[in-house]
């Protein structure tokens, strides 16, 4: 049995369900909203790049490396992507990463939701010692979210990958360990009962 296997997972903000192809038109047209892909920082696939995305998502889902999931908002509409990567069977760790919304879902209850759905799944359904977060060291954004979460930098990979544009990323790494997932999820909970407000 496969210790990573494809579920849905439910909150009041958003839904997670497992990736699929039959996403791509609603995936296409949340990812034109804010055209995510020209942040150079980040690496968000293009309106007409989506299908190879999803079939690469999917071919790591099924050499057990990944676990992707489209997010859809309250209202039932296609936000964004979102994943385990970097699984890590032996040690039941995962990273949540290649997490992209629409913008107009942005600064709402949606990643808060999503996070807390992703967490609570690792640490009370798969047993994971740890989850890791990782972000460019430019990504300003992204960094300040995964601080919002709880998560603890571990520290700094400098010079840890070449982007598509030549430059080198410097990668900031981060973690919430199974000890401290008692305060997170509170801490979680707590910030999407003051956004529901």
């Amino acid at each position: 049995m496969p210790w990573l296997e494809p579920v849905t997972l439910y909150g009041t903000h958003a839904r997670l369900e497992p990736l699929s192809q039959d996403h791509c038109d609603g995936l296409t047209e949340a990812v034109k909203d804010g055209e995510l892909w020209k942040l150079w920082y980040t690496s968000v696939p293009t309106a007409e790049g989506m299908l190879r995305e999803i079939d690469r998502r999917l071919g790591l889902q099924a050499a057990g490396s990944m676990l992707p999931w489209t997010v859809f908002d309250a209202g039932g509409g296609i936000a964004g992507m979102t994943t385990y990567m970097n699984v890590d069977t032996t040690n039941r760790r995962v990273e949540i990463g290649s997490t992209w919304y629409a913008k107009r879902v942005q600064r709402s209850g949606v990643n808060t939701q999503c996070k807390l759905l992703l967490l609570t799944h690792a640490f009370e359904y798969l047993d994971c010692i740890a989850v890791e977060f990782r972000s460019h060291f430019f990504n300003h954004q992204s960094r300040r979210g995964i601080e919002r979460l709880g998560a603890k930098q571990d520290g700094i990979l400098r010079s840890h990958s070449i982007a598509p544009n030549g430059t080198l990323r410097d990668t900031v790494v981060y973690s919430i360990i199974a000890s401290e997932w008692p305060t997170v999820k509170a801490h979680l909970n707590y910030q999407l009962n003051e956004k529901a407000r």
